[in-house]
């Protein structure tokens, strides 16, 4: 893999690395996440199948997601388990298949104290702590843990390494990041206990000693044992950095490697930090990992937005890590690795920092995916494409995330493809996107998509729009749309007092409000706070008309809550429950959707409108009256996201 060019151009990413009796062919590694591809608490053929297709793409080790080490493990209702041998074999076949494609494994093992997010029949779990400290995020009180379960865990961790070692992995990581119960049992502000796990730092870090002590004697000399730990929680009463340092310097003995990361799971706030978006700047936690890495002796790893190979090669040249978590960019592009080593960066699909289809499907308890490439997660059904029986004249019409995703998919199965695109420039609705405060990288969803069309040999067609009299002339055998949406413009009341105008019109510079601003949000997207936060930051006094029940409602948690606290430094008011009616003389009239009950906002200048999208397909019964083969895909078909546009631009090409 470390070849010439990547011995030039990445050095420091592409060493191996010794960890006992692990050789990790470089420094890029998939941490533990949650696919929620297993669905009985085992290792089952989908979750195989997306960790072969990152190894065979190249990573140098793997860690899979936790695995529960005691019944009152279970967190969510898809943990797998790591409590009896039965889970042996399918973590057996997951071993096998990784180091067959050259790559390491460990598996995390876990136990999340107080962090329980969900039970699997709906009732509300026992959980299990230090002590009675509750949990802010979940609402969670905990029962304070007896040294009688302690001693249960301690041996439940000790149990499942003893399995992963069985099953043939390489290793195991203790999770004691983002607030879970080994940095529970740490934190002086969590652990109230005075008996032998508490009262003093020593008594604090005897949980950890055990559980590290117990797993060396249940394995053997050569087996990794390393450990996952905020470099602080980011929360007043969460883990400090000088105190989880100080807890890896007593452990170090105990350990093989610490990997760094930050935030906690107990907060809003802190659970940002569990899957940073793009309002985080790349590599924000290398400076924290670079001081555990000068007072520890064991390697370091280090996570947090590390998206680019170059990225990832600086921070390892200046020292502040010995390994980069790169996780999210290998969802977005499991060939990452290999295109990296191959000096074929400009062909990388870099992540784009958007969580909607990687940690948004997990909260939603839905398998692991990505919106630029909706083949994760989904291996099984689109890990390969199968060669088209017969060559086709495929015309796609719209070059937005949809058609680009389409065209390329066709023309990758061997059909002859033109994509199709009536504006200068291809893009879509994302174009307009990037263009939100703290949103630039979102644009970044084109220039890869673009890039795979080139790749695709996809003819382009700019600035010609696709009518009847066209189809006709081109008599293509298939026709895929993707012709988008436009902004949806009610009837409204009014008397031409407000300005009314569109997201679309102030993103492109048609319209300028200013003074006070009332921002209708209909969808509860990214759009309305991006526009609200735009508009603030430009001096206009906002109001965030919501019709749902807060901000960014539909978003991922992570994105939601970062623009929550940012439309709070900026002083938007929001408004929920917020139907809108319409204006008169200076005023917007709203119906509060419960009550019922009329609210105004006086003294506005601009009203500016979110409220959805129509979408765009009269070209569908234009084609099929020409007897064309017709597929549709994207917002043409019904007005949603770059999610759905461009997992069904690749439905599409595949049917084709």
């Amino acid at each position: 893999m470390a070849d010439r060019a990547a011995g030039a151009a990445f050095p420091h990413l592409f060493a191996p690395l010794r960890i006992r009796g692990a050789e990790i062919r470089n420094r890029i590694m998939s941490t533990g996440h949650d696919t929620v591809l297993p669905v009985d608490g085992h290792v089952n053929e989908a979750l195989i199948a997306y960790h072969r297709a990152r190894a065979r793409g190249g990573v140098g080790l793997i860690v899979t997601q936790v695995a529960g080490v005691h019944e009152t493990a279970r967190y969510t209702s898809h943990l797998l388990m790591a409590t009896e041998d039965g889970c042996i074999a399918g973590y057996r076949r997951l071993a096998e298949a990784i180091h067959a494609e050259g790559a390491v494994v460990f598996s995390q093992l876990f136990h999340p104290g107080r962090e329980i997010m969900e039970s699997a029949d709906g009732l509300l779990a026992v959980a299990y702590a230090p002590s009675s400290v509750p949990n802010e995020r979940f609402h969670v009180m905990p029962r304070a843990l007896p040294v009688a379960m302690i001693e249960e865990i301690v041996a439940g961790y000790a149990a499942a390494a003893r399995r992963m070692r069985a099953a043939g992995l390489d290793g195991v990581e203790v999770v004691a990041s983002h607030g879970y119960l080994p940095a529970q049992f740490l934190n002086p502000r969590v652990n109230l206990r005075q008996d032998g796990y508490g009262g003093d730092a020593a008594r604090r870090l005897r949980f950890m000693r055990e559980v590290l002590q117990a797993i060396r004697a249940e394995t053997d000399e050569d087996f990794v044992i390393g450990l996952r730990i905020s470099a602080g929680e980011r929360d007043d009463e969460g883990l400090t950095e000088h105190e989880a340092r100080a807890a890896c310097i007593a452990l170090e003995a105990d350990l093989d490697y610490v990997s760094v990361t930050t935030g906690t799971s107990a907060t809003l706030g802190g659970a940002m930090h569990i899957a940073p978006p793009m309002a985080y700047q790349p590599g924000y936690v290398a400076p924290e990992a670079a001081s555990f890495r000068q007072a520890l002796r064991v390697p370091v790893f280090v996570t947090g937005r590390i998206n680019q190979p170059q990225e990832a090669e600086a921070i390892l040249a200046a020292g502040q890590a010995d390994l980069c978590g790169m996780t999210r960019a290998l969802i977005a592009d499991p060939e990452m690795p290999a295109k990296a080593a191959r000096g074929a960066v400009d062909d990388i699909r870099a992540c784009i920092g958007c969580n909607q289809a990687c940690i948004g499907h997990f909260h939603k308890g839905l398998p692991v995916s990505c919106i630029q490439h909706p083949e994760t997660g989904r291996e099984l059904a689109y890990g390969s494409l199968a060669p088209a029986p017969r060559r086709k004249r495929v015309m796609v019409v719209g070059a937005g995330p949809a058609g680009m995703k389409a065209a390329v998919t066709a023309a990758r199965r061997g059909h002859d493809v033109t994509l199709w695109e009536a504006a200068a420039q291809p893009g879509g609705q994302a174009l307009l996107a990037q263009m939100l405060p703290r949103r630039a990288e979102f644009g970044g969803i084109v220039t890869n998509l673009m890039r795979e069309v080139e790749r695709a040999q996809v003819r382009l067609r700019r600035g010609v729009r696709v009518t009847e009299e066209v189809l006709r002339d081109e008599a293509p055998d298939a026709v895929i749309l993707a012709t988008g949406a436009v902004p949806h413009v009610p009837d409204l009341p009014g008397d031409g007092g407000v300005e009314v105008v569109t997201a679309w019109q102030v993103l492109r510079g048609e319209a300028r409000p200013g003074g006070r601003v009332v921002v209708a949000d209909w969808r509860c997207d990214w759009i309305g706070p991006g526009l609200a936060e735009m508009l603030a930051r430009a001096g206009s006094s906002v109001v965030l008309a919501v019709n749902g029940l807060h901000a960014g409602e539909v978003l991922p948690l992570y994105v939601r809550d970062n623009i929550a606290a940012e439309l709070h430094r900026l002083g938007v008011e929001v408004r929920p429950y917020a139907r809108l009616f319409g204006t008169a003389g200076d005023s917007v009239f709203l119906q509060h959707t419960p009550s019922g009950e009329a609210m105004e906002v006086e003294g506005v200048a601009t009203l500016v409108l979110c409220l959805g999208h129509r979408p765009v397909d009269d070209l569908a019964e234009v084609a099929a009256g020409l007897g064309i083969e017709v597929h549709m895909a994207g917002d043409c078909l019904a007005p949603r996201t770059a999610e759905e546009a461009v997992f069904e631009g690749l439905k599409a090409g595949a049917a084709v």
